[in-house]
């Protein structure tokens, strides 16, 4: 009756659809699979006994440390007005630059990205600091907002990265499943450390690309990009900019560097990070206890969210593997003719899909586990494999209809930008984000190459 695993997923999927909460959805539908199943003798309650043992390894599980971290750290930046001033120095540098402000959007999200991880939380940022003023100054709608949906979902791949740390955890699990399986009882692991040096040369390629478009589009369609050169600056640049630009990216270099550098783990980077964060709003006189108190509760509010889906998740794996939806998902893949690269490219094709529809949280834990073990068994990289599916859940922030990024920016935006053009904005950077996904598939090595030689 493996069919159930299959009708379990489908009702998971569409209730998602509905909107109901996404914990409860995976442990409701999962347990009342598994009582129906029961009844007929298709399902062994004994599974569920191992609940208990799985949500204990959640709690002890010190790389899942880092998520709360890092949200703190995120919140603190955003908060503290950190931002603003990043993009209102860079926008000053840039100004004799053709598309000079779009090219500083995508660096401040850059670094927002690598100084927060949360998608969310930098288009909300972007959106309120950069659209405003991209309108006013002339640019195309289309174009402005383009741009700073892009250059907010940086935070999916640049370390440090929240869906990273997300991805780290549940491939961990399924590679060492996958050598298990194959009968090597001393597996080799797989740290979000690795993830994050496979990140970078990828990360870095998109944002090359992002500004590389802004700068072509200004050449070959000047209407839709002011001209800024010879506008005046004020005096003090270079002191606004030691100001502004070196704090957080000090901060930055501190957290990726002590990781790159095997100094500390990625949750002890964080650590790190979110002191230092905090250290930076109080240097900045930003910190009081009102900012204070709004950080904790939104960070309190994002990992409550996060550590219940890991609840969920893990009743939904069991009850899914015991209704024998790991064998026939293995039947299917292993089966396909073309073998790896015909079911790397259903795999990719099946999240990019899904992607429209659901959030990069509820596709790493509803579709990864079930699929990365077979993927890894069939030989595939396990680093790479989590690249190719941390970018292709970027993609899907971007991708119309239901892409988040664009729910985000709609919220903040001013009444006189239209849907349409919002969503005509994001196509050109969704291109962009797919040719870089198929040039990792073509050459493994962007991604594999710096964790080999680390």
């Amino acid at each position: 009756m493996e069919w159930l695993a299959l009708l379990l997923f489908a009702v998971i999927f569409i209730a998602l659809l509905i909107g109901f909460p996404v914990a409860f959805t995976l442990a409701g539908v999962s347990l009342l699979f598994a009582l129906v199943a029961n009844l007929f003798g298709a399902f062994d309650m004994a599974f569920l006994q191992s609940l208990p043992n799985r949500v204990f390894g959640i709690m002890a599980n010190e790389t899942l440390i880092a998520v709360p971290l890092f949200v703190f750290m995120g919140i603190m930046l955003e908060q503290s007005k950190i931002a603003e001033q990043l993009l209102n120095t860079m926008d000053e540098v840039m100004r004799g630059i053709k598309g000079g402000l779009g090219i500083a959007v995508i660096l401040v999200g850059m670094l927002l990205a690598a100084s927060t991880g949360i998608v969310g939380a930098t288009v909300v940022t972007m959106g309120l600091l950069a659209l405003p003023t991209m309108l006013k100054q002339g640019y195309c709608p289309k174009l402005a907002s383009g741009t700073i949906c892009a250059s907010g979902t940086l935070g999916q791949i640049i370390p440090p990265s929240i869906v990273l740390i997300l991805l780290g955890d549940v491939l961990s699990s399924s590679y060492q499943q996958a050598q298990l399986n194959q009968g090597i009882f001393s597996p080799e692991t797989l740290s979000v450390g690795d993830l994050f040096v496979g990140a970078l040369f990828p990360g870095m390629m998109l944002v090359l690309l992002y500004m590389l478009y802004i700068f072509v589009k200004a050449i070959i369609h000047p209407d839709t990009v002011p001209n800024n050169i010879g506008k005046p600056v004020e005096p003090g640049l270079s002191k606004r900019v030691l100001g502004s630009l070196l704090p957080p990216l000090m901060l930055i270099l501190l957290v990726l560097g002590s990781i790159l550098g095997g100094f500390s783990t990625p949750t002890e980077a964080a650590a790190l990070g979110a002191l230092g964060a905090t250290i930076l709003a109080l240097l900045k006189s930003k910190l009081s206890l009102k900012t204070l108190n709004t950080v904790m509760r939104n960070t309190l509010n994002v990992t409550s969210m996060i550590f219940l889906i890991f609840i969920g998740a893990a009743v939904f794996s069991l009850v899914f593997r015991g209704l024998g939806g790991d064998d026939l998902i293995t039947e299917l893949l292993t089966d396909l003719p073309g073998g790896v690269f015909t079911a790397m490219l259903i795999v990719m094709a099946l999240m990019f899909i899904l992607g429209f529809f659901l959030d990069f949280i509820e596709i790493t834990y509803v579709v990864v586990p079930v699929v990365a073990p077979i993927l890894l068994m069939m030989g595939v990289d396990p680093i790479w494999l989590g690249i190719m599916i941390a970018i292709n859940l970027q993609t899907a922030f971007l991708t119309p209809p239901f892409g988040f990024a664009l729910f985000y920016l709609r919220g903040v935006a001013p009444p006189e930008l239209k849907t349409a053009d919002l969503y005509k904005g994001t196509i050109p950077f969704i291109a962009i984000q797919l040719s870089v996904l198929v040039a990792i598939a073509i050459w493994p090595e962007i991604v594999t190459w710096l964790p080999s030689v680390i």
